[in-house]
């Protein structure tokens, strides 16, 4: 079909090359061979080695628009892996941390538990499984597990089976695939294969346990742990037969059974058969809640004393709100953050100053450009000239050499006053452990008040502080043991702590010392005025010792407050606060919680968005130039809840005609609109109406 005349741009934006679409323009083939000729032979082209590839290939792309030198983008992700590879061993760390008390409790008891157990006198039966319960921390399982294989097999003691719901449709398939699992284990796929060919005797079918059982004595494997993973779903019927039949090969095969539980051993053991919960004898374990552990993960991020890069009230936000709405693991905590720290030195050129290179490496002119364009930089230049200091301004403006000094100074300056604010933080939150008594308030609670600026003047600190000054001298001193151990490098904390333990030396059987503000130190007089009884609260006379501990609870306090209003500002009065704390939130959740429909309809509706054209395209204006769906569903949100299809293809044609004229092929505009509409079909925008034939019923309305 020939299609002179028609804007050759709009059909080649038209085509689709996927499998779902439902229009297509047939082209002839080119004239010059016959029909059974053999295409002509493609040159065999060989593959490009990896050692062939360019050595300037690079992760991050170059920046400040092209002019970012490639030691820059190299040293802007070699600092990225830097970091986040300290970040990681710590967020491993607590993961050990958090999963050891568990896995020495199920290491002992797989060790521990035996066939010969057994006592037929008492009819005792062995304690071959455990229920280990997980709730919403499914990944904690996962880590156990490994950590149990790895446990087990370094010791040579057996190795363990992991199981899913969908690894067992049936007994002989669930049976083939503990049997190749266990022997893959330690052989590996190769291995399994020449387990089953090189095995002496008459050849055995996949799900026969004789194989298990001569691989269990060729190795001499003690403990054989099978975990179901997710047992809630396992078929209760196949986990009846699976437990029977492996309970009948215990004296073969040291079979152990673990059985991962995310609700409770209440409602698994009662949605089991009889026959199939009598065979269950063993233990119970459960795995600490993910919420604590994604907890200690960002304060060991935040509050570290070397730290170099913060997150800030934002991203915080987000990070918990995910968190607690979507029962978050801590890896997948991990993953977002991790997130974050590449979206910063990915997009931010200035984060190569994190890195302390020499000056000679930057590219001085665009960096300082860079710098001098901050929101920051612009704060910190009007309190300079408003403190009086017109000739720094000047040298921070027009010499780059001493901007990049004042920047590396201030800088290192800045980044010390972040640590120190999440070490007040850390400060708070061990004072309100003694101070609050209903709810505790979080570490994430607290960051997300002193990264916006509000924790030094909030009612927490102010309750806290009003509480502490009613503490007696048992109760301060447990405080103040609590507190972070580099608090007390100042000097007033040391005197304090040195007053209140000479003063308890001084009056030794006096009891606990109580301040004037305690509830105990006060009287209520009762008074009789005019026949009317009147109450009113007094000071008791306090002995000597109690006035002399008031005087240091007040010099405590004072100096408290003093500490948070030097230590607690906003992060983002900070000057060169862009390079080291990360607040964009949009990557981040865009990322981890995508719109996909909020994406598809902007794309519809305003195509030139995302593609790049030549044309001048008024906004707001259906054109023949757009895609021809993005042209249909512009027309389409014009319309009510039924659509005409007659009056929709004659608007459409309408649109080709008023910009191509008399030389408009009709033919090939149907051929676009029977292709949008098949494309609009595809994304749930339209479906065919019941109610009349030859109408269309919208299925989705926009910003819905």
């Amino acid at each position: 079909m020939e299609i002179d005349g028609f804007d050759a741009e709009v059909l080649e934006s038209s085509r689709d090359k996927s499998q779902s679409q439902g229009v297509y323009i047939y082209q002839p083939t080119q004239q010059g061979k016959g029909a059974g000729e053999r295409p002509s032979k493609r040159r065999k082209v060989a593959s490009t080695d990896a050692s062939e590839e360019p050595k300037n290939h690079q992760s991050f792309a170059p920046l400040l628009n092209g002019d970012e030198n490639a030691e820059c983008v190299q040293l802007r992700y070699d600092i990225y892996k830097q970091l986040w590879s300290v970040q990681k061993q710590k967020i491993k760390g607590i993961l050990e941390d958090v999963d050891a008390g568990v896995l020495m409790d199920v290491l002992s008891f797989v060790r521990n538990t035996s066939p010969q157990t057994y006592d037929p006198i008492l009819a005792k039966e062995p304690e071959t499984s455990a229920l280990v319960t997980v709730g919403s921390n499914v990944s904690s399982l996962s880590r156990l597990l490994s950590r149990l294989n790895d446990q087990l097999a370094a010791t040579g003691d057996g190795g363990v089976v992991v199981l899913e719901s969908g690894d067992a449709p049936n007994l002989k398939t669930t049976l083939k695939n503990i049997i190749r699992a266990a022997v893959t284990n330690t052989e590996g796929n190769d291995g399994y294969q020449k387990f089953l060919t090189d095995r002496a005797g008459p050849r055995l079918l996949g799900y026969d346990l004789d194989l298990l059982h001569d691989y269990v004595q060729r190795k001499g494997t003690k403990k054989l742990v099978l975990a179901l993973r997710d047992s809630e779903a396992f078929d209760p019927g196949l986990l009846t037969d699976l437990l029977s039949l492996l309970r009948s090969w215990l004296d073969r095969i040291p079979f152990t059974v673990l059985l991962g539980i995310s609700t409770s051993v209440e409602l698994f053991e009662g949605r089991l058969p009889r026959s199939c919960a009598s065979l269950l004898q063993g233990r119970h374990f459960e795995v600490q809640e993910a919420g604590n552990c994604v907890d200690r993960i960002y304060e060991a991020l935040q509050a570290d004393l070397t730290g170099r890069l913060w997150l800030g009230r934002n991203i915080t936000s987000t990070l918990f709100e995910r968190s607690s709405d979507f029962f978050q693991s801590p890896e997948a905590f991990s993953r977002m953050v991790k997130y974050a720290y590449m979206s910063h030195f990915f997009a931010n050129p200035l984060a190569v100053l994190l890195a302390n290179p020499a000056s000679t490496m930057l590219p001085q002119l665009r960096i300082c450009e860079a710098i001098r364009n901050l929101p920051s930089f612009r704060m910190f230049c009007e309190d300079l000239v408003q403190a009086g200091f017109s000739k720094e301004v000047r040298g921070l403006l027009e010499d780059d050499q001493y901007l990049l000094q004042q920047t590396s100074k201030h800088l290192d300056t800045n980044q010390q006053k972040m640590r120190r604010l999440f070490q007040v933080v850390l400060v708070i939150h061990a004072c309100l452990q003694h101070t609050q008594s209903s709810k505790k308030t979080s570490v994430s609670d607290l960051s997300i008040r002193a990264l916006s600026g509000e924790l030094g003047e909030s009612p927490i600190v102010e309750e806290m502080l009003a509480t502490m000054k009613t503490l007696d001298s048992e109760k301060l001193m447990c405080l103040l043991n609590s507190l972070p151990r580099a608090l007390f490098n100042d000097a007033h904390f040391s005197a304090i702590q040195h007053d209140i333990q000479t003063l308890l030396q001084t009056y030794p059987d006096s009891g606990p010392l109580r301040s004037e503000y305690n509830t105990n130190s006060s009287v209520v007089k009762t008074t009789v005025v005019q026949q009317r009884v009147r109450l009113s609260k007094g000071k008791a006379k306090l002995p000597e010792q109690d006035l002399e501990y008031t005087k240091i609870i007040d010099r405590l306090v004072a100096i408290l407050q003093e500490y948070f209003a030097e230590i607690l500002v906003n992060p983002q009065d900070l000057f060169l606060h862009e390079l080291f704390l990360f607040d964009l939130r949009n990557p981040l959740k865009e990322t981890f919680a995508p719109r996909p429909r909020f994406a598809i309809e902007r794309a519809l509706a305003s195509p030139f968005d995302y593609l790049f054209s030549s044309f001048d395209v008024t906004e707001g204006k259906i054109s023949a130039k757009q895609p021809a769906t993005a042209i249909l569903y512009q027309l389409y949100l014009e319309s009510g809840a039924l659509v005409n299809v007659h009056d929709l293809w004659q608007a459409f044609y309408a649109v080709f005609e008023s910009d191509q004229g008399d030389s408009c092929d009709e033919r090939v505009v149907m051929t676009l609109f029977y292709g949008a509409l098949s494309e609009l079909k595809a994304f749930g925008v339209v479906k065919n109406s019941r109610k009349k034939t030859d109408h269309l019923a919208k299925s989705a309305w926009m910003g819905l």
